[in-house]
């Protein structure tokens, strides 16, 4: 297979360019060469952001496959897409679960009511959601019934710079008691960025098209157990701290920002937590324990030197060690 990765160097892309290097792929990679690109690939050269002619690198040459993590204007996935249309085989775009009209019910499936607005020509000042649906749509308006929409929800993972998982590492590795947000029994749903990756390259051999809510079952793990993985594997002598998420809100704790991954009960964690994920497991999506994913994070840090990857372009996470301080001697932390 030849496969043509738009990105490829960080995060989910590299996942994809390295699972498909371990297959013995051709892997082309096509980036504005900010970080380095994995050794054994061919790189071309560009910026989606200029338009028509930061794609000139992409001029010649045909693949079997492309894969797009794109999250920004969805007229740089029209316009690579376009393209390559007559050149590529099929186009595999890493969309979000985001795309679904909010509030989304718990256990809606992939045919669900979509966000309002979306258009494949807007540029860089759309919402998220809307910037993943149009990307969504202009992919299926140049390849069809060639193009897969991979709606993943929480990625975690080596890579990660988001800095979810790598901020509750460092926490847990700095020792101490810890805030963490109740109850430890909530149930989890994400996906290892290999685990995505592994999917996308089976789902392209086997010419899946359409939808697919790319994410662990609901409860492939909990609040607790992640982060008693995140204990065990820094070996530290931190103390988790549960905390009722009504004491987090009344202190002015953002879920999912200050205190990542957590959501409380509600419409939002019906939405990311409890989606309907039946139509990808059936078509081979296999997700690893959840151990592994900490384990393997960890390890990708310490190769860091235990720091916190960020992408410049999200904004950072983490509770604050003095809002963390004032919550450990309230009421309602044990």
């Amino acid at each position: 297979m030849r496969l043509l990765m738009l990105g490829g160097t960080e995060f989910v892309g590299r996942a994809v360019t390295d699972a498909a290097l371990g297959r013995g792929w051709e892997v082309t990679v096509f980036h504005r060469g900010r970080h380095p690109a994995p050794s054994g690939v061919r790189i071309l050269t560009g910026d989606r952001t200029t338009g028509a002619s930061g794609l000139a690198a992409l001029a010649g040459g045909t693949w079997d496959l492309v894969v797009d993590t794109w999250s920004g204007a969805p007229s740089a996935v029209r316009d690579a897409a376009r393209a390559l249309a007559a050149r590529a085989g099929h186009y595999s775009y890493v969309s979000s679960r985001s795309v679904y009209a909010h509030p989304a019910p718990a256990g809606l499936p992939e045919d669900g009511p979509l966000v309002a607005g979306a258009s494949p020509d807007a540029g860089p000042d759309v919402p998220y959601a809307l910037a993943k649906r149009g990307g969504e749509l202009a992919a299926l308006d140049a390849f069809g019934d060639r193009a897969l929409l991979a709606r993943a929800g929480l990625i975690l993972g080596p890579g990660e710079n988001i800095g979810r998982l790598p901020w509750w590492l460092a926490r847990t590795a700095r020792g101490g008691p810890v805030i963490a947000p109740g109850p430890p029994d909530a149930a989890l749903q994400y996906i290892d960025a290999r685990d995505l990756a592994d999917w996308l390259l089976d789902a392209a051999e086997k010419g899946l098209q359409g939808a697919y809510n790319t994410v662990s079952r609901p409860g492939h793990t909990t609040m607790g157990e992640l982060l008693e993985s995140c204990v065990r594997v820094t070996g530290s002598d931190a103390e988790l701290r549960w905390t009722a998420p009504e004491v987090l809100l009344a202190a002015g704790v953002e879920p999912w920002t200050d205190l990542p991954v957590w959501l409380p009960a509600g419409e939002d964690y019906d939405s990311l937590h409890r989606g309907d994920v039946t139509k990808a497991h059936e078509a081979g999506l296999r997700c690893r324990p959840v151990g592994e994913t900490v384990a393997d994070t960890w390890a990708w840090m310490r190769g860091l030197g235990g720091t916190v990857p960020h992408r410049p372009d999200r904004p950072a996470v983490g509770l604050d060690a003095r809002t963390e301080a004032k919550l450990l001697g309230a009421p309602g932390s044990a």
